[in-house]
C-alpha cells in the first residue's frame, strides 16, 4: 500500500464536522426568527402614535404574535414528528416571512393584528424542528453547546441589528422594518431548502461523522422512523407527554423563563422611550446591551453545561445548574426599580438578561426527556406553555404600568423569574428519558 493510500485511509476515518454547518444554519435561522418576533417593538411606538393606541391597545398588538404561536405549538409539533425539516422549515420560513413583509403595507391596525397572527402561527414549528434537527445530528456530549450555539443567535441578532431596525426606521419609516426583515426570511427559506438534509443524506458527512453522531446518542435515523411510522395522532401520545411532572417542571419553568425574553422583545423600547425620556436612536443602541449580555450567557450556558458532562457530572446536574442559576441572576431586574440612573438601569437589566441567557439552554432537557418518537410532540406542548408567556407578558404590563411608572411590571417579571427557578428545583427529578408507552 502507498504512503499516499495509507494517508488517505486515515483520513477517511476522521470524522468530517458538518453538523457543525448545520449549527450555523440552525443559528441564522434563530436570528431572523426572533427579528421576526422583535421588529413590532422596534416600531411599537410610531405605531402607536400613528394608528392612535393606548397601552391596553398596544400590549394586545404586542401579544397578538403570541396567540396564535401557542395555539399552533401542539399542531406544530405534531407536524414535525412527520415532515422532514427540510420542506416544513423553508415552507415556515418563507410564509411567515411573507406575511411579515405585508405588515410594513398595513394600513390599519386590524390588518396589522391579523398579519401579526399569521407570522405567530407560522413560527409555531420553528424550535421543536430545531430541537428535532440538534437531537438528530448531534451526540449528547455535544448537544447543550449546539443548543447554546443556535440560541444565542436569539440575542446576538437582536443586539447587533435592533440597532440596524431602528436606524431604519428612523430615516425610512416603521414600513421598513417589516419589509427587510421580511426579505430576508424569504431568501433564507430558499437556501434552507437548498442546502439541509439528514446526517445520511448529506453530502458533506462521512461515515465516521455519522458513526460519532450515533454512539454518542445522536438519532441519525430520526427522519426514516418518522416516514415508516406515521402514526395518527394519539391523545395516548398526548397525555403522557402532559402527565408527567418534571416534564411539567420543565413546562412552568419555560413559561417563567421565555416571560423574562418576552418583556425584552416587546415592552423595553417603549420602557427606554416613554418611561426613561430616550429617543429612538438611543434607546436601539442602549437596547443591544442586554442582548449581548443574554448572548455571552447563552454561550456560557451550554459550553459550562458539556464540560460538567464530560468531567463526569450526572446529566442532571449538568442541564439543570446552569438553568436555575440563570433564573435566580435574572431576579436582580427589580434593581431598576430603585434607580434613575440610565447606566444602571441597563446594568441592572444587562445583569437579568445575562441570567435569562445563562438559563435558555432548556431545549437541551427536552431532548434528553423526551420519548423518542414523540419529540416534535413533547417540545411542542412545551413550546406551547413557555409560550402563554407571549401572550400574558405584553397584556399583563399594558395593565399594571400606569402614565407614571413601570415598576409594577418589573416586580412581576421578577418574580416570574423567581418562580421559574423553584420549579426546576422543586418538580424537576432525576433526567432520564421517559420510554414510550405502546398504544
Amino acid at each position: 500500500m502507498s504512503t499516499a493510500t495509507h494517508a488517505g485511509l486515515q483520513a477517511a476515518q476522521r470524522p468530517t464536522r458538518s453538523r457543525y454547518l448545520i449549527m450555523v444554519m440552525l443559528f441564522i435561522t434563530v436570528v431572523i426568527n426572533y427579528l421576526d418576533r422583535s421588529n413590532l417593538s422596534i416600531a411599537a411606538p410610531a405605531l402607536k402614535d400613528e394608528f392612535g393606541l393606548d397601552t391596553v391597545h398596544e400590549g394586545l398588538i404586542l401579544s397578538a404574535f403570541g396567540w396564535t404561536y401557542a395555539a399552533m405549538q401542539i399542531p406544530g409539533g405534531w407536524l414535525v414528528d412527520r415532515v422532514s425539516p427540510r420542506v416544513l422549515y423553508a415552507a415556515a420560513l418563507i410564509l411567515w416571512s411573507a406575511a411579515t413583509f405585508f405588515m410594513g403595507f398595513a394600513g390599519s391596525f386590524v390588518i396589522l393584528f391579523v398579519l401579526r397572527l399569521a407570522v405567530g402561527a407560522l413560527e409555531a414549528p420553528a424550535y421543536p424542528i430545531n430541537n428535532r434537527v440538534v437531537t438528530t445530528w448531534f451526540p449528547e456530549r455535544e448537544r447543550a453547546t449546539a443548543i447554546g450555539f443556535y440560541t444565542s443567535g436569539q440575542f446576538v441578532g437582536l443586539a447587533f441589528l435592533t440597532p440596524v431596525l431602528a436606524w431604519l426606521q428612523h430615516h425610512y419609516g416603521w414600513h421598513m422594518v417589516f419589509v427587510s426583515t421580511g426579505l430576508l426570511g424569504i431568501v433564507w427559506g430558499v437556501l434552507w431548502f437548498m442546502v439541509y438534509r439528514e446526517p445520511r443524506q448529506f453530502k458533506g458527512a462521512n461515515a465516521a461523522e455519522i458513526e460519532l453522531i450515533q454512539q454518542g446518542g445522536g438519532v441519525v435515523d430520526l427522519d426514516r422512523r418518522a416516514r415508516e411510522k406515521k402514526a395518527p395522532f394519539s391523545w395516548n401520545d398526548l397525555g403522557l407527554v402532559m402527565s408527567k411532572r418534571k416534564l411539567w417542571g420543565v413546562y412552568l419553568g419555560q413559561f417563567c423563563l421565555t416571560s423574562t425574553l418576552w418583556f425584552f422583545l416587546t415592552w423595553f423600547p417603549t420602557y427606554l422611550v416613554k418611561y426613561r425620556g430616550m429617543d429612538f436612536i438611543k434607546s436601539g443602541f442602549l437596547a443591544s446591551v442586554p442582548f449581548l449580555a443574554a448572548f455571552v450567557g447563552v454561550l456560557c450556558s451550554g459550553v459550562l453545561s458539556d464540560f460538567l458532562i464530560r468531567r463526569g457530572a450526572t446529566v442532571g446536574l449538568a442541564r439543570k445548574l446552569p438553568i436555575i442559576l440563570g433564573l435566580l441572576i435574572s431576579t436582580s431586574m427589580i434593581g431598576a426599580n430603585f434607580t434613575d440612573s440610565t447606566p444602571w438601569v441597563i446594568f441592572f437589566l444587562a445583569v437579568a438578561f445575562f441570567g435569562n441567557g445563562l438559563a435558555s439552554i432548556t431545549w437541551s432537557l427536552v431532548s434528553t426527556l423526551a420519548p423518542v418518537r414523540l419529540l416534535g410532540l413533547t417540545g411542542g406542548v412545551f413550546n406551547f406553555v413557555g409560550n402563554l408567556s407571549s401572550i400574558c407578558t405584553p397584556i399583563v404590563i399594558g395593565f399594571l404600568v400606569t402614565k407614571d411608572s413601570f415598576a409594577p411590571a418589573i416586580v412581576y417579571v421578577s418574580s416570574l423569574a423567581l418562580l421559574g427557578a423553584l420549579s426546576y428545583i422543586l418538580l424537576v427529578g432525576k433526567v432520564e428519558r421517559i420510554e414510550q408507552i405502546s398504544s
